[in-house]
């Protein structure tokens, strides 16, 4: 039944004259728009003050650290040098590649980066994130299935699917489901009921740590059942491949991270009000300690020209 919906699919949506949309550019523009409504929702709902100007930033800055972090991280993790030969077809995103750890690194990034624009603390805004992200990576998962990469190890199982071309013409595991389920929805699931718990919400880092945890944790197993990249194929053992070898650090500092959130403590907070009092009172001080100091340097002058004045005086009794 599967294989028979797949092989129904188009990697294309729809065209208009040379205008082509794919599905997996509207997973991206889906998994973003659906990601932005659920942290004004949690922010809302934390009553954290978190107004649509800082939204719009965060957004912006995550939809670029994202697609440039996914693409290099593919060129580093997964390139095996081919693009140190072609470096022009490093930032083709239409040829495919790309990687969810290096996008995490980039999505990261740009997260210190909005932070400091929103003057917000970043553990929030990670948590914020983190409850989000899993939407993002179930549409990318799914159009990944609809696009016919990523695929599993060949199988006998009834839901088995023959994606053709490189992948064969005999059934393999849809892993790229098992992740759009494990990684998509069971960590959003469980994210988006942990984030309704308590008033006032968990501590600052919580959310974030879970999620690595569980990302880590469910990629390392499903990597059991997918294909390896073809150029890289298993780097140890006949079992271990690169996206194990990248997950497991994603766990380690998953729960580094929630025994810093438990030891801590910090509460939510959202974007800090600036006060103009306080604002003014600081450029008034920065202008009066720039007066002090034109007026330390001008006694100094002054010093220096009776000095002179009197060297020259005793000079002429002199001669």
């Amino acid at each position: 039944m599967l294989n028979s919906l797949y092989q129904q699919l188009n990697p294309i949506a729809f065209s208009i004259g040379p205008f082509t949309v794919r599905w997996y550019g509207i997973a991206y523009v889906l998994g973003f728009i659906f990601a932005a409504l659920v942290i004004w929702n949690t922010a809302k709902r934390w009553k954290i003050k978190f107004d649509s100007d800082a939204l719009m930033t965060v957004i912006l800055c995550v939809i670029i650290g994202v697609i440039v972090g996914a693409r290099l991280g593919y060129v580093l993790f997964y390139g095996a040098g081919y693009y140190l030969i072609h470096p022009e077809e490093i930032f083709m995103i239409s040829n495919g590649g790309m990687s969810f750890h290096g996008g995490l690194c980039g999505a990261l990034i740009a997260g210190v980066v909005a932070s400091r624009i929103c003057h917000m603390p970043f553990g929030t805004l990670a948590d914020l994130g983190a409850i989000a992200a899993p939407i993002g990576l179930f549409f990318g998962r799914c159009a990944n299935f609809i696009n016919g990469e990523l695929w599993g190890a060949p199988t006998d199982l009834p839901w088995g699917v023959v994606f053709g071309g490189a992948a064969g013409n005999f059934p393999r595991h849809p892993s790229q489901l098992y992740e759009a389920i494990l990684e998509g929805v069971v960590i959003f699931v469980v994210l988006f009921a942990l984030s309704r718990k308590n008033n006032p919400p968990r501590p600052r880092g919580t959310f974030f740590g879970v999620f690595l945890v569980m990302y880590g944790t469910f990629r390392f197993l499903i990597e059991f059942v997918r294909q390896p990249d073809a150029q890289l194929g298993y780097l140890w053992g006949g079992w271990l491949t690169m996206g194990q070898v990248l997950s497991v650090p994603l766990v380690i500092i998953g729960i580094l991270v929630l025994m810093w959130a438990a030891r801590k403590r910090l509460p939510q907070m959202g974007v800090a009000v600036v006060n103009k009092d306080d604002t003014d009172k600081d450029n008034a001080g920065k202008d009066n300690a720039g007066k002090d100091n034109a007026d330390k340097g001008s006694i100094a002058q002054d010093n220096v020209d009776k000095k002179e004045t009197d060297t020259n005086a005793h000079s002429d009794s002199q001669q």
